[in-house]
């Protein structure tokens, strides 16, 4: 095999790589320049036609060049150390089991998904938000803003394999580019909730009820947190009554939902953009003023679909035991454009915090996708503002590592046997912590306390030799000897 030797030379203060390219076993080295990184390629001719390699080293510059990175995450992104993750484990664990006890099953999708499959309608907000770029196919990709365009996608593919009603439910992380807030960062993991198949309020007040029981599993009530409902039904029919095209509900739908967040005179000049008249957007707003259905009947009269939609909700609120939660409110419209009937959010009642969750029925999302016109509605629910929230009312778990056994050998010539008895244990389906260096014992029992470990298990000489280990209870002192094959 020939020899290859790698050169650099220096240009501007910096490295410039070269590369090396050899046409044949026999030819000189061609030099071609990489301001990449640096390749060395070599042909070797062989009696049966010859093979080509390839060696791909990065740029390394002098030592005293090389720059400290900085140890933070990107901007408006997370590290989870061992502490965090716990933390995100034990809330992912309630999301989890609350989904499991409504009978739903789990699904996943990928982080990174086309591009088109979250272009919708102009003016949404989370299309200006995307992470989107061209991939090295020359693809338009983008790291997913949300799940609920994906689960479509899926429900799609699979047509006709699955039986409706589907009730899934899926964690993820989601990506958007956006102003960061208290409870609001550019990623977060977010837990949905969805049923596809089932046109019925029946199915928004069975997710509702599924987002209290996991608010009580965690300590938050009734006095904590509550439920705006309307429905985007109501909206339509206001515009209708003020004779607002149709074709412009979809851009009011996303000027709506910013109510709380900028003033009300900017509202009113977006909504002047549209092209709605001064006197509508004035009856638009008194009415989405309004709190009460019977206040709303008033004005709609009680005919209309919406009205029946949220009476039938709060009726079956009662059946399910959350009426306290949920309270009506016509402002609340939700941003994205795909929301048809039934919508809601989570809100702090103190109003400290953004939305904690929200969904509703999003019955046309399938066919614009080209699917099949099934109804469907869903939730979705941040890690973030939770967590947030979950602070102001102390309620956040003390969750420190545990350990079971932390198994120590008394001399360096017993790591082996201490191994073994680690090994067992776990076989038995306990956690162990093996000390893999030799330890006083002083610096054992420390870390025994730091990681909360029930027995501390000594492997001395005289006791390995008779087949048994010494155990140590921490929490009572108690000592005691024991064969290995008995060892529980």
């Amino acid at each position: 095999m020939r020899a290859i030797q790698i050169v650099t030379t220096r240009l501007s203060s910096c490295l410039r790589p070269i590369r090396f390219e050899f046409v044949s076993s026999s030819s000189s080295p061609r030099l071609i320049s990489n301001p990449r990184r640096l390749i060395c390629t070599a042909a070797a001719t062989k009696s049966d036609g010859g093979r080509s390699g390839s060696i791909v080293a990065p740029l390394v510059e002098n030592e005293e060049e090389v720059q400290k990175i900085d140890v933070n995450p990107p901007k408006g992104t997370r590290d989870f150390a061992p502490d965090d993750m716990r933390l995100r484990n034990w809330l992912f664990n309630h999301f989890k089991e609350v989904s499991r006890l409504f009978g739903y099953e789990e699904v996943d999708y990928p982080v990174l998904e086309t591009e088109a499959l979250f272009i919708r309608k102009a003016g949404e907000e989370i299309r200006d938000q995307l992470y989107c770029f061209e991939d090295r196919g020359n693809r338009r990709v983008a790291l997913r803003p949300e799940l609920t365009p994906s689960l479509a996608r899926l429900v799609i593919q699979k047509g006709k394999s699955v039986s409706l009603p589907l009730k899934w439910f899926a964690i993820g992380q989601c990506w958007r580019y956006e102003r960061m807030t208290r409870g609001r960062r550019r990623e977060h993991y977010q837990w949905n909730m969805d049923i596809i198949g089932v046109p019925h309020v029946t199915a928004e007040a069975e997710l509702i009820s599924a987002i209290v029981s996991f608010f009580k599993r965690i300590g938050i009530t009734a006095s904590d947190v509550g439920f705006k409902v309307s429905s985007r039904k109501v909206l339509q029919e206001m515009l209708r009554k003020y004779g607002v095209p149709e074709n412009l509900f979809g851009r009011v739908c996303i000027i709506i939902d910013k109510i709380e967040k900028i003033p009300i005179d900017e509202i009113k000049k977006e909504l002047e953009s549209t092209g709605i008249s001064e006197d509508a957007i004035e009856q638009l707003l008194q009415v989405l003023s309004v709190k009460s259905l019977d206040d709303l009947e008033d004005v709609l009269g009680g005919a209309g679909e919406a009205i029946a939609d949220l009476k039938q909700l709060f009726s079956l609120a009662e059946k399910f035991g959350y009426s306290e939660w949920i309270q009506f409110d016509a402002s609340v419209v939700r941003g994205l454009a795909y929301y048809t009937g039934i919508v809601f959010e989570g809100f702090d009642r103190k109003g400290n915090l953004r939305a904690i969750c929200g969904g509703g029925r999003y019955d046309r999302l399938l066919p614009t996708y080209g699917g099949d016109d099934i109804p469907a509605c869903g939730f979705g629910f941040g890690d973030a503002v939770i967590v947030e929230l979950l602070k102001e009312k102390n309620l956040l778990p003390e969750l420190g590592q545990e350990v079971e056994n932390i198994v120590c050998a008394l001399e360096k010539d017993l790591q082996g046997a201490a191994a073994t008895v680690a090994t067992a244990l776990r076989s038995k389906g306990q956690t162990v912590d093996l000390v893999l260096e030799s330890k006083p014992l002083k610096w054992v029992f420390k870390r025994a306390a730091r990681i909360n470990a029930r027995r501390l298990i000594l492997v001395g000489k005289t006791e390995w030799e008779d087949g048994s280990v010494s155990v140590k209870v921490l929490s009572s002192g108690e000592q005691f000897q024991v064969k290995l094959n008995d060892l529980e």
